[in-house]
């Protein structure tokens, strides 16, 4: 039973319902079990190579994952062995958002405690992120009109803003973190930047069609 099972958050301000949210989400990730995980990094490399979006693709944005997150590095692997070029989320001086590639796993380190993983090498500055035909971006939840449950920093809502209009923005979940709008919709604020396609372990979504 889901923790959210006996909270209802339609009657919440958004903000606190978010809360609600990534908490009830946080707690059930942290029971998958490591070998479960690794299994599904697989499979989203999969669902995601297979979509018709990649064909042709030269540049991908890509978040590395952290624990108890859906994996991507099978994925950005997969990526870098084909020649595209990943980009990669990275924080420069004063916490000023921009981007990195990806050169190998061997260069994407953590640089202070629960800061995501990061790629090594040159800081790319924010619209570089215009460069990449489709962005991978980390979700805590999603649901069938494209709502994305970030981390609640907004860090890919103000990324978002440099990306080319029109690219596929994939947002990866597991399959009980993607929600129907009509029985469960998730929290939306005005900032919130939707996603138009949804992966997860079982099913490929996309919004709208």
């Amino acid at each position: 039973m889901s923790p959210l099972s006996h909270i209802d958050t339609r009657t919440m301000p958004p903000a606190a319902a978010k809360k609600a949210w990534r908490s009830a989400v946080r707690q059930t990730r942290l029971q998958r079990g490591e070998r479960r995980i690794s299994e599904h990094a697989k499979t989203f490399r999969d669902h995601v190579l297979a979509l018709p979006e990649m064909e042709g693709v030269t540049c991908v944005s890509v978040y590395a994952s952290r624990a108890h997150e859906p994996g991507t590095l099978p994925l950005i692997d997969a990526l870098h062995e084909r020649g595209v070029e990943v980009l990669m989320p990275r924080l420069g001086d004063g916490l000023v958002r921009g981007w990195g590639i990806f050169s190998s796993a061997e260069n994407i380190v953590e640089r202070a405690p629960g800061r995501p993983p990061e790629p090594t090498g040159e800081f790319l500055p924010p619209d570089r992120l215009a460069d990449a035909q489709m962005i991978i971006v980390p979700a805590l939840a999603a649901d069938t009109n494209g709502t994305r449950l970030g981390q609640g920093a907004g860090w890919y809502d103000r990324a978002l803003t440099e990306a080319t209009p029109g690219v596929p923005i994939v947002a990866l979940v597991f399959d009980d973190e993607f929600h129907d709008t009509d029985t469960r919709a998730l929290p939306r604020e005005r900032h919130d930047v939707p996603v138009t396609i949804v992966v997860t372990p079982s099913s490929v979504a996309r919004i709208g069609a």
